[in-house]
Order: C-alpha cells, then structure tokens, then sequence
C-alpha cells in the first residue's frame, strides 16, 4: 500500500474502510481524503482553475451503534498533512501499512455537535490486490478494491468500544472532481461480491461486477437484475442488483443527507443470500448550491490551515 502518491491539482485520492461487527449491532466507516471530494470548500476552491488537493485532505470516521452514530470530518490543509511511503498523516490522526496490517489512530472531534472520537483500529488483510479499475471511459476515475475481505480490531477510548468484525479496503482516485465526469452512483460489497454502477454525465452507464474467488483473485460475473430499493427521506434513489425471482431490502441506513446515503441492505446473487454494505450518491444534488451551504456544518475546516 502506498500512501506517497502525488495527486493531481483538482483530482483526489481516498482510502477506505468499512467494517461490521461480528454480532451485527456496530458498523463503522473510515475514509482518508486527499482532495476532499466531498467538501464545499474545495468545490468552491476548483470552480475557476485547479485547487491544490493537499490543501483539502481529512479524515472522515463514522460509528455506527444500537443508539446512533458519530460523525467526523474536519478538513485541513497542506501544513497538516504528512505522506509516506507508507504512512499517511492528516492532523492528529494517522494510517500506517506494516505490510500484513493497517494501523489507524484517530483523533477527531464530531460535528455538527463536539465530541471527541479518539481511538485507534487494525484491519489485518489476507494480502493486498493490485488490480485497478476505470470508472469512466477515458480513464479519469480509478478504483483499486484493494482487500474485499479482512478482519478488523477496533478499540476506542472515546466513546468506550471495542468489537471484532469482517470488514473491506479499497481505494479511489481521480484527475478532476466526481461532478464533471458522473451524475450518480450504486456501489455494494458483501460476502466477496463487490457491484458498482455509475451514471456519466453523458448519460452513459458503466457497471462492474466482482467476486473473490478461492484463489484470492477477483473474477468478473454477470450482474443479475437491477432492482430498486426505496428512497432515502432526502429523495435519493437507491438501487442494487438481485438474482431474479428475489427481493433485496433495506435493513438499516446508517446515513441519510442530501446527496448522499448510506445503508445495509440484503439481496441475493448468484444463489446466495448476502448482507451488504451499500452506498448511492448523487452528485446533481451535490452540486446544488443549497447543499453546498449545508456542508460547512457537518464538514467544518480547521481554521488554522494554511490557505
């Protein structure tokens, strides 16, 4: 795993991780930006000519319990960030490739209302693939699924946690903002099976269908059926795929914005009943500029980054 990559003016790198417990009852989400793609403020920052990405990086954690979540995300800039071969520091928080584990060590504090989230998690990888994927025709968008199954440790002392569970790592990065290549995407991953469709701007559609054979390697199959699911309370359509014959559900939604949502759903492929973790994100309401004001409340910058 490499962490030292250069990322273009206007582009973004992210790394991320997901994981639920072994009982079911806790999840979380972690995802390390370089070029925040997310964030207003690089928005703002990329409207006129190409932003410098490593002024816009954080670190985004999500806890998910019985009782909730716990949200943070704070942008800063080039002066917090520190890239290495591998490790990768952005303000207090750090992840760190041992070449068997990923070691994280979070510090945060939550939005929109503080709290402190500090703690720290291992994902321990049967090995790292190294296959890459475009997500666009001409190359822009790119999608490593770096370790679809792993075991995660999670120990925190703020909140007091600590669970065992199976999780996933993968990695994006892009020349040029999400916005001007895709309208929306539906991405899932459960049981080794990995699905990702996106829309492009030009009404095109690219899909792509993965399974983690016995061998550890990713074999392409045929995605059944595309089947709607219900929209989020924001009115974001949701989508997955399921064998034909069979209903996929929403079990729980873990994150419901404006342009954004993310749940656990269960469906059926290839025979098989999965539990997946599943995202839809429309990047025509991200783009609205009543959305764009929302975002400094959940997303706030440090203020004493460098400009």
């Amino acid at each position: 795993m490499r962490f030292s990559q250069n990322i273009a003016p206007g582009g973004y790198g992210w790394w991320y991780i997901d994981a639920l417990s072994d009982d079911g009852t806790q999840a979380l989400t972690l995802i390390a930006f370089i070029g925040s793609v997310f964030s207003p403020y690089y928005a703002w920052a990329n409207r006129h000519t190409p932003a410098l990405a490593a002024n816009h990086c954080a670190i985004n954690l999500a806890l998910y319990g019985k009782r909730g979540g716990l949200w943070a995300m704070r942008e800063r800039g080039t002066d917090d960030l520190q890239q290495g071969l591998k490790c990768l520091r952005i303000g207090p928080s750090a992840l760190e490739w041992d070449g068997a584990r990923l070691h994280a060590r979070i510090d945060e504090v939550c939005a929109p209302w503080p709290r402190r989230l500090r703690g720290s998690l291992t994902l321990t990888l049967p090995g790292l693939l190294d296959e890459t994927f475009n997500l666009d025709a001409a190359g822009r968008h790119r999608w490593q699924p770096l370790a679809p199954r792993a075991r995660i440790e999670l120990a925190f002392e703020c909140p007091k946690i600590s669970w065992s569970g199976e999780a996933y790592l993968d990695h994006n990065e892009g020349d040029v903002p999400l916005a001007r290549d895709f309208t929306r995407w539906h991405w899932s991953r459960g049981g080794g099976k990995i699905l990702y469709d996106v829309e492009c701007v030009d009404g095109s559609r690219r899909g792509l269908a993965l399974a983690l054979d016995a061998a550890g390697r990713l074999r392409h199959f045929i995605a059944p059926p595309e089947q709607g699911l219900p929209a989020t309370r924001w009115g974001i359509p949701r989508a997955t795929r399921a064998d034909a014959g069979q209903r996929a559900r929403v079990l729980r939604t873990f994150e419901d914005t404006p342009f954004y949502a993310r749940s656990l759903i269960s469906t059926w492929i290839d025979g098989a009943a999965l539990t997946c973790m599943h995202e839809s994100l429309s990047l025509t309401r991200f783009t609205r500029p009543w959305v764009q004001a929302m975002l400094p409340f959940r997303m706030p910058r440090a203020l004493w980054v460098s400009k």
